[in-house]
This record gives C-alpha cells, sequence and structure tokens, in this order.
C-alpha cells in the first residue's frame, strides 16, 4: 500500500500564489466551501456561479492577490474543459442516440423479459450498469425511472426493491468509471492510465453494485415500503417509434468505446514501447477522444438508421443533446477552476505538510478530503475534480496501477452520504414520491455504502497489486 513521501514531492510543488500559513490557508478553504454550499443550497445560486465566486472568496481569505485569484480559476476552468468538455458532449450525444432510437428500451425489455421475479433486482442493477456506461447519472435516471416504475407496478414490488438496484448500477458508473467527467477529471489531474483505471473500477464496481443495489434494497424495502406515484409513470421514447435497434447491436455499441479504451490498456501492457507501432496506433485507437467519436458515428448507423431515423432527424437528436449539457460543462470547469485556486494557492502542499506525520494511506487520504468536499458542495463531480487537484502530487512515486486505484479513491469519496444540498438527492425523492427522511433513509444510506464498500475494494486491491 502506497504512503505519503512528502519529502520527495516537496521539490515538485507548485509555487503557491500566497505566503499564507496553514492556519489561515484552513480557513480561506473552510470559507471558499462554505460559501459555495449557502449559494447553492440558501440562496438557489447556479452552482457555476457559486462555484466562481467561492473561488474568489478563498483567494480572498487566503491573501492572494485578486487578478493571481482569477487566473488561477480562470486557467483550471479553461484546463478542466479542454481535457473533458469535448469528452462530455460526444457522451451526451451518444446517451440521446441510445434514448431517441430506443436502444435503452430494448435493452431493458430483453433483460426484463428474461428475468424471473426473485431476479429482477439483479436484472435493474444489470440494466442501469450498461445503460450507465455511457451516458450522465441524471440523463439515466430519466431513462430508466420508467422502467423502474412500470416494473414495481406490474411486479407489485415495492419501489426501493427495484428503483435503489437501478440507482446504485447508475450511481457507481458515475463515480468510478470512464467515460464519466470525474472520473476523467481525475485521471488527467493524477496524469493515471485510462486503461488500467477502467479495466480496475469496473472490478471495484462490480461487488460495489452488487452491495449496495440488489443486497441493501432488501433493507430500504422494510424501511421505506412505498409504491410507485401514479402520476410519474411517463411515456417511453419507443413508444412513438415504428421500429427500433436490436439488444445485441445496441449493447455492442454502448460496449465500444470501452472495449477501445480497454484494448489500448492491454497493448500498453504487452508490448511496453511507446515507440512501437502497434502500440502507438492503439494510443490513438483507444484515447477517450477516438473511442467515443468513433462510438457516436457508429451509434447513428446502428442505433439512428435501425429506428428508421433520416438524416435529418439524427442531427436533430445530436443537436438536442448538446443544449442540457452546457451547464453539465460549465460546472465542471468551474469545478476545476476552484480545484486550482486551492491548488495555486498552497492547499496541496499545506495538506502534504500537516499530513506527513500521518500513517495513513494515500489512497484513504484522498478518500477523506473526496468525502469532505462532497459533504460540503454536494457534487460528486466537483469533489472527485478538487480532491484529485489536491492529491494529485501524491501519485508522482505511484505505479501506474496505485496511481489509477488512488483515482478510485477519490472517486468512492466522491459519492459519500448525499443530502440536501446534491441535486441527485431532489431528482430521487421527487420521482419516487418520498419525503426528505425516506430519501436519507434510502437513497444517502445507498450512496455512503457505494463509497464505503468502495473503498474497501480499493484498500484490498492496493494489497495485492
Amino acid at each position: 500500500m502506497t504512503h505519503l513521501s512528502v519529502e520527495m514531492l516537496a521539490a515538485d510543488a507548485t509555487e503557491p500564489i500566497t505566503s499564507a500559513g496553514h492556519a489561515q490557508l484552513g480557513i480561506a478553504v473552510l470559507a471558499g466551501i462554505a460559501v459555495i454550499v449557502l449559494l447553492i443550497t440558501k440562496f438557489k445560486l447556479h452552482a457555476f456561479l457559486s462555484l466562481i465566486i467561492g473561488s474568489l472568496v478563498l483567494g480572498a481569505v487566503a491573501g492572494a492577490p485578486l487578478d493571481k485569484a482569477i487566473t488561477s480559476f480562470s486557467t483550471g476552468l479553461g484546463t478542466t474543459v479542454a481535457g473533458t468538455g469535448v469528452l462530455i458532449a460526444l457522451g451526451a450525444v451518444l446517451g440521446r442516440l441510445l434514448a431517441d432510437s430506443g436502444g435503452a428500451d430494448q435493452i431493458v425489455d430483453t433483460i426484463l423479459a428474461k428475468a424471473g421475479r426473485r431476479a429482477m433486482p439483479w436484472a435493474m442493477v444489470l440494466i442501469a450498469g450498461i445503460v450507465g456506461l455511457p451516458i450522465f447519472f441524471e440523463v439515466g435516471i430519466v431513462l430508466l425511472i420508467p422502467v423502474v416504475l412500470l416494473v414495481a407496478k406490474r411486479g407489485n414490488f415495492s419501489l426501493m426493491r427495484i428503483g435503489i438496484p437501478a440507482l446504485a448500477g447508475l450511481s457507481v458508473m458515475h463515480g468510478l468509471i470512464p467515460p464519466h467527467p470525474g472520473p476523467l477529471a481525475a485521471i488527467d489531474a493524477v496524469k493515471a492510465n485510462l486503461g488500467v483505471t477502467l479495466a480496475l473500477g469496473v472490478v471495484v464496481a462490480i461487488p460495489t453494485a452488487i452491495i449496495a443495489g440488489p443486497v441493501f434494497s432488501r433493507y430500504a424495502a422494510r424501511w421505506v415500503d412505498i409504491r410507485p406515484p401514479e402520476k410519474m409513470v411517463p411515456e417511453r421514447a419507443s413508444n412513438d417509434l415504428e421500429k427500433r435497434p436490436g439488444f445485441g447491436i445496441t449493447v455492442a455499441t454502448v460496449l465500444l468505446p470501452v472495449v477501445m479504451m480497454l484494448a489500448k490498456a492491454l497493448v500498453d501492457i504487452v508490448i511496453d514501447d511507446p515507440e512501437h507501432t502497434v502500440q502507438r496506433v492503439f494510443d490513438v485507437v483507444g484515447s477517450p477522444l477516438i473511442a467515443l467519436l468513433t462510438a457516436v458515428l457508429v451509434a447513428m448507423f446502428t442505433l439512428g438508421r435501425a429506428a428508421g431515423f433520416t438524416r435529418g432527424r439524427i442531427a436533430t437528436t445530436v443537436e438536442k443533446s448538446l443544449g442540457p449539457i452546457a451547464g453539465v460543462v460549465l460546472i465542471v470547469g468551474a469545478g476545476g477552476g476552484f480545484k486550482q485556486t486551492l491548488v495555486d494557492a498552497g492547499v496541496g502542499q499545506m495538506i502534504l505538510d500537516v499530513s506527513k506525520g500521518w500513517n495513513i494511506s494515500a489512497l484513504l487520504l484522498a478518500w477523506l478530503i473526496a468525502v469532505a468536499i462532497r459533504l460540503a458542495t454536494g457534487s460528486a463531480t466537483v469533489a472527485t475534480i478538487s480532491a484529485a487537484g489536491l492529491v494529485g502530487p501524491l501519485a508522482a512515486d505511484m505505479s501506474t496501477t496505485h496511481a489509477a486505484l488512488l483515482v478510485l479513491a477519490i472517486g468512492c469519496g466522491s459519492l459519500f452520504f448525499s443530502h440536501v444540498n446534491d441535486a441527485g438527492f431532489w431528482l430521487v425523492k421527487e420521482y419516487f414520491g418520498m419525503s426528505v427522511g425516506q430519501t436519507l433513509k434510502t437513497w444517502s444510506v445507498m450512496e455512503t455504502l457505494i463509497s464505503v464498500v468502495g473503498i474497501g475494494c480499493v484498500l484490498l486491491l492496493s494489497l495485492v497489486l
């Protein structure tokens, strides 16, 4: 297990934009996060604007000149958007094609047709895992909620017995598996290998989703025994389609970018020569940009044309997919700006200095930092990006596998105990027709289970890899 090595990292630390002491920096971090939380929760200000203001407050309290704080924020925003913005857009296009073509419905209907009553919670976590690979958590919820509600209603299930496994599958994918924005940003900040992170992420995700999904849903259904709210059962996308793509080709399209990225990782391990022609080819083929772009182009034919879409309708679908993600891109970018302000203020070095006497693994430290930011801001993506920026120096002397595990530890921490400052909390509450207390006892506990089980798996892997 990799432990802190502050002395080796000190020489590589970024020159801070302030000369503040640890106490002042600590107060600055708390002030910045508190401002973000207050603006988002109490004043209902958009997270993008809240993160900008919080970053400026952080810089001001830390004693940084305002122009330097602005430069730090702008640099972080630009770098983050450049690294993940295009990937977020491509993921949104792929997700919209999957939804509008009826491909998502085809996956859902096929699996449900083959699953018995006892296997239904397991089928739901499998469906959520597959559908959740290329799309955002919020989009996944919108896609799967009709299915969850219909299955619960037709099969006379407790809503929690069906809903919790679906939410667990989506949440695990969102927090741990690229090409989701948080993991991608963390991989970039930590300089981890994407293919190795993806492979290890799947290893961690499977037991985590099982425990937090089908297993926990038994208890959640006893604690909160509710039925699907009638008003929330919407029409499905494929109801208006004359035909839709087949199950096999839909799954193959969804998994295509994952397979391409994993192929790159395997070639890197087998050949391990950056100048080798085969490795250079797979470095291009398996890059997230090329993998997702390829999947989008393939999906236009395998999903769009298979559903009878004309070229004009495919173009319209692509156009419609990009509008809703503008806010996501800006929030992710602002999270990167806040992260860079933290780093440039010297907070990363402060954490290294303060923790150098602790006998704690770097992985556990990364998890704890992500947990703290998640609890404060309510955003898994902001928690991931900010924590990755702070603990990035810890990866300097790590092996490839341990750098990937560091990313996963951050991802696990970013999912800890979703509560009232998280948009996902309210989304689940409203869709399932629950009270705040019921949502805390089910959704919030499920997210905490994912976080704790996930970091447990990461720490176990660190002992054997």
